[in-house]
């Protein structure tokens, strides 16, 4: 059975107060529980002040972004060693936003995953359509060609450490969120597109997470569906009672 992964991506939000005060209070208030994983991805520099918060709790830190060099000469840019060294279990890559407004390519995600991996970080990969794109009956070749990119030599023994995470753009801040027959359909499709790759093992243990629009008001709905194995949650991420109102929404 996969476990369920709900991670907050708190992007370019918060000063160091509110981060404290936000991760203390989701420390206090989730217990470890079987059935769910919880991690939190704050800005790089908030991520050495909160990780002595989380050492100890049963929720992970995360990054939202990596280069794929070791070190050198990029101004700017935080390696994935820097990460490791201030306790990061996961990284987002290839979300939407950076794909879109900083021009990332699936060949440069694809460097990036690779490096992740050789590091021990788990990536929560997203893939996902802009709205034109799935009014043109677009979207399974959309993300089938972002998946592909972005996982070029992956081999079957390293996917089960990938989460993917399917976020339509058009749902991702605006209000809107899939339909549940919607984010059922896109992500059988996905494992599907596992399987043809790796195999059926292989599809059975990635999990996939839906992002765009989560709140505990349709996470229930979301996270029961059979092929979603938890959330990417944006802007619900940055209030305690919504955050861990989606976390009870997991299926007990």
């Amino acid at each position: 059975m996969r476990k369920v992964l709900i991670a907050g991506n708190w992007k370019m939000n918060l000063n160091r107060q509110a981060a404290v005060s936000l991760v203390e209070a989701i420390v206090q208030r989730f217990a470890s529980e079987g059935t769910v994983d919880l991690a939190l991805c704050p800005p790089f520099v908030y991520l050495e002040t909160l990780a002595p918060l989380l050492k100890d709790s049963s929720v992970a830190l995360g990054a939202q972004n990596m280069y794929f060099e070791k070190s050198g000469a990029f101004t700017g840019e935080v390696s994935g060693e820097m990460l490791v060294d201030v306790g990061c279990r996961f990284v987002i890559l290839g979300h939407s936003e950076r794909r879109h407004i900083l021009g990332e390519t699936d060949a440069m995600i694809n460097q990036k995953v690779h490096a992740a991996l050789e590091l021990g970080l788990r990536p929560i990969l997203c893939v996902g359509e802009l709205l034109a794109e799935r009014e043109a009956g677009q979207t399974e070749a959309v993300v089938r060609q972002q998946m592909t990119g972005s996982l070029a030599g992956v081999s079957a023994d390293q996917m089960p450490n990938i989460v993917i995470a399917y976020e339509p753009v058009w749902a991702i801040g605006t209000g809107k969120v899939a339909t549940p027959e919607q984010a059922q359909s896109v992500h059988a499709d996905l494992r599907r597109m596992i399987e043809e790759c790796y195999n059926a093992q292989v599809a059975g243990a990635v999990r996939i997470q839906y992002g765009g629009s989560v709140k505990p008001e349709n996470a229930k709905e979301l996270l029961s569906l059979e092929d979603v194995d938890g959330a990417l949650v944006g802007g619900a991420s940055l209030k305690v009672e919504d955050f861990l109102g989606i976390v009870a929404g997991v299926p007990k």
